[in-house]
């Protein structure tokens, strides 16, 4: 994959009543996967190296995007998503590689400002079950 544009990893949300809209006014945007492990290290561990069992661990996605205010739908639509505590489904678009979908809850929306600035967001989702990637 050679070097793309930051602006054009996306993040979207479903839509009303099908399809997924784009969150706007984004400037920043990142996915991050983790997975934790089972450690089934023993006595006689070779070398008294840990061991793991794999394909037993718990697999995460978070998801971060910080922006502007810049369409009235998508801010509006992020805002009630936060508040109803709703686990939607969601895509991550990165140019030329694929996209993540799948289940996400936002766990934190926050609005920030400046006297002389625009006004600011930032959120942080978490996933909410199995993704899924397709190759573009």
């Amino acid at each position: 994959m050679s070097a793309q544009k930051g602006k054009d990893l996306l993040l979207k949300v479903a839509g009303e009543p099908s399809g997924f809209v784009t969150v706007a006014g984004l400037r920043s945007n990142r996915l991050a996967f983790n997975a934790e492990t089972v450690d089934i290290t023993h006595q006689q561990s070779a070398g008294r190296w840990r061991e793991l069992l794999a394909g037993a661990g718990v697999r995460r996605a978070s998801i971060a995007g910080a922006g502007v205010f810049k369409d009235e739908a998508s801010d509006e639509r992020v805002r009630q998503i936060f508040f109803d505590a709703l686990i939607l489904s969601w895509q991550v678009v990165i140019p030329d590689f694929g996209v993540i979908e799948g289940p996400f809850q936002i766990l934190s929306l926050e609005y920030s400002g400046e006297h002389a600035a625009e006004v600011t967001f930032t959120l942080a989702l978490e996933s909410a079950g199995a993704l899924t990637f397709t190759a573009s």
